[in-house]
C-alpha cells in the first residue's frame, strides 16, 4: 500500500529496528562491522561504504525523488563534486548561467584542472542553440539562485536525451514536494541537504539521487572510493528533520507568498523575483547605498548566508554567496549590487513583514 508524502516522511526510520521496536531509528556509530565468517558479510563492513543509519536516509531520499539510488554526502558541494566525478576529464557541459556561486567556482576549477569545458545558458532558447553532440551533460538549476529563473525540466530532458546528454538538476529550492525532476526526465538530482530538506541550520549535507540503477551504482562506488561520507549522527539528524519537511516547507511557502505580494507595494523596492512556489524571494531595491542601514535595522530577520531553515535569513549575494563570480559577469545577467535574497522561515508572516517595514525605514532618511 502506498502512503501520502506526509505519512512517508513522518514514518522514516520507523519499523526498521525489529529487535527492539525503536520508533526513532538507532544511530550506528560504529565505523566497522564484524564478519560472520570468511567471505561472509551482514551487508555492512565499513561505515564509509555503508552504514545502517545512512541506509535508512538514502532509501527515503531515493523514494522521495522517485529514483533508484540515493547517496548522501558531507555537503552540497561534495554532492556536486561526486556527480561531476562521474564524467571523465575533458567533458563538455551546458550549465545555467544564473547559479550558486560555489558551483561556478568549482566549475572554473574543473576547467583549470582537467580541461573540461563549460558553456552557460540563460534560458531554454539559448540552451537549445548551444546543445550539440559534444555536450556530455546539462546542469540545470530551476528556479535559479538567486534570480529565480525557471526552465522546463521536461522540455530540457527531451532535448538532452535527443543528443545523448545526461540531465542533472539541482532541486534544492523546490524540493521534491514541488517538483520531482526524475519523473520529468532528469537522470540525476542533487540537493544541498543543508537547506530545506534538513531545514534547521544545524546540519551540513548533500544529496545525490540517480534515476537508473547502473548510474546509482557507479556514483555509490565513487562515493566509497573518494569518501565524502555523511556521518551516522548527521544522517540521524537528517532523518529527524525530514519528518517535518512537508509541514515546514508549506509554512515557509505560505509566508513567502504573503511577503512577495506585500513587497511589490513597497516604494523602496524596484522589482520582486518570486516563482510562486517555495520559500525563496529575491528583490531589487532602488537605492543601493541604503542596504547596509536596512540590514542593520532588521531585528527578527538574520543577515546571514544559507537558506531553507526555519529561521528567516537575508543574504546579499554580491559579497556573500556569489562573490566568486566576477562583477562584470554577475551584472551582465542581472545579479547587481541592489539585489537581496530572502529565505523565508516559519515565523508569523506579520512579524516578518513588520521587521521588513522597520528595515525599509532606512530608505526614507
Amino acid at each position: 500500500m502506498g502512503y501520502h508524502t506526509a505519512t512517508e516522511l513522518a514514518q522514516i526510520g520507523n519499523h526498521q529496528d525489529k529487535q527492539t521496536g525503536a520508533v526513532s531509528a538507532p544511530i550506528y556509530l560504529s565505523t566497522t562491522f564484524s564478519h560472520p565468517g570468511l567471505g561472509e558479510s551482514t551487508g555492512y563492513d565499513y561505515t564509509r561504504t555503508k552504514n545502517p543509519t545512512r541506509t535508512i536516509l538514502e532509501e527515503a531520499l531515493a523514494k522521495l525523488e522517485g529514483g533508484s539510488q540515493g547517496i548522501v554526502t558531507s555537503s552540497g558541494m561534495s554532492a556536486i563534486q561526486l556527480v561531476f566525478n562521474y564524467f571523465p576529464a575533458q567533458s563538455e557541459f551546458l550549465v545555467s548561467r544564473d547559479l550558486y556561486g560555489g558551483s561556478y567556482r568549482y566549475f572554473k576549477e574543473l576547467e583549470r584542472q582537467n580541461d573540461s569545458v563549460f558553456h552557460y545558458f540563460d534560458d531554454f532558447t539559448s540552451l537549445k542553440e548551444q546543445l550539440t553532440e559534444t555536450i556530455d551533460a546539462i546542469f540545470l538549476e530551476t528556479p535559479t539562485n538567486p534570480l529565480m529563473q525557471e526552465v522546463s525540466i521536461a522540455d530540457t530532458a527531451k532535448l538532452a536525451h535527443k543528443y545523448q546528454a545526461c540531465l542533472i538538476v539541482d532541486n534544492t529550492f523546490s524540493t521534491p514536494l514541488r517538483q520531482q525532476p526524475i519523473k520529468e526526465g532528469a537522470d540525476i538530482v542533487v540537493h544541498s541537504g543543508t537547506k530545506f530538506l534538513s531545514g534547521h541550520n544545524d546540519l551540513l549535507a548533500g544529496v545525490v539521487v540517480a534515476k537508473e540503477p547502473e548510474v546509482g551504482e557507479r556514483l555509490a562506488w565513487l562515493s566509497n572510493t573518494t569518501g565524502p561520507t555523511l556521518s551516522s549522527f548527521d544522517s540521524w539528524l537528517f532523518i529527524r528533520s525530514l519528518k517535518t519537511l512537508k509541514i515546514r516547507f508549506e509554512q515557509q511557502e505560505r509566508n513567502a507568498q504573503e511577503i512577495a505580494k506585500a513587497l511589490k507595494s513597497y516604494p523602496q523596492i524596484e522589482k520582486v523575483l518570486y516563482p510562486g512556489i517555495g520559500g525563496m524571494i529575491s528583490f531589487y531595491v532602488k537605492d543601493t547605498s541604503k542596504i547596509d542601514a536596512f540590514l542593520a535595522r532588521l531585528k527578527l530577520i538574520t543577515f546571514a548566508e544559507s537558506l531553507g531553515g526555519v529561521e528567516t535569513l537575508i543574504t546579499y549575494p554580491t559579497t556573500q554567496t556569489h562573490a566568486d563570480i566576477p562583477e562584470k559577469l554577475r551584472e551582465s545577467y542581472g545579479l547587481t549590487t541592489n539585489l537581496l535574497r530572502l529565505s523565508v522561515g516559519i515565523e508569523d508572516s506579520q512579524d516578518l513583514l513588520n521587521d521588513l517595514v522597520q528595515g525599509f525605514s532606512a530608505f526614507d532618511r
